[in-house]
């Protein structure tokens, strides 16, 4: 039988419960979930962590969302990493500064679980995709 590897997901976000929310929802679909607090932890784990994707707030003290997301675009380790911003910025200008700085996505908060479920299935392909199951020898010769 194959081993399919466990996508890792970090949540950058400084609302306990927006990240426990957000965690418990990711968990319950299967993925490992890493958190950080602020923009600075953030950056921090995904250097140290490599995650396969990153769920990020604007709105956070020390380093903004927007700053995160520039940072982690520019280094070569983490350049590659899928970020989803999740904010409660909903206007336009602010969806146009999360592009500029590198997101791969941009949703607003409240979202409905299933549209990042969607988006987060959406973006793994382009980075780590699943490997199905494969048989061993003897488990095609009982076939």
């Amino acid at each position: 039988m194959g081993v399919t590897a466990v996508v890792k997901i970090l949540i950058v976000d400084d609302d306990l419960e927006n990240r426990e929310i957000i965690k418990l929802r990711l968990e319950q679909a299967g993925f490992e979930i890493q958190e950080a607090s602020n923009g600075e932890e953030g950056v921090a784990m995904a250097l140290k962590n490599t995650p396969d994707m990153i769920v990020l707030d604007v709105m956070m003290p020390k380093m903004d969302g927007w700053q995160v997301c520039r940072k982690l675009k520019l280094n070569v380790q983490t350049k590659n990493i899928p970020i989803i911003m999740l904010t409660a910025r909903n206007q336009k200008i602010e969806e146009l500064r999360g592009w500029e700085s590198g997101a791969n996505e941009y949703l607003t908060k409240p979202c409905d679980p299933k549209v990042l479920l969607e988006k987060i299935g959406s973006l793994l392909p382009k980075t780590k995709p699943l490997d199905p199951p494969r048989r061993t020898q003897g488990e095609e010769k009982q076939k």
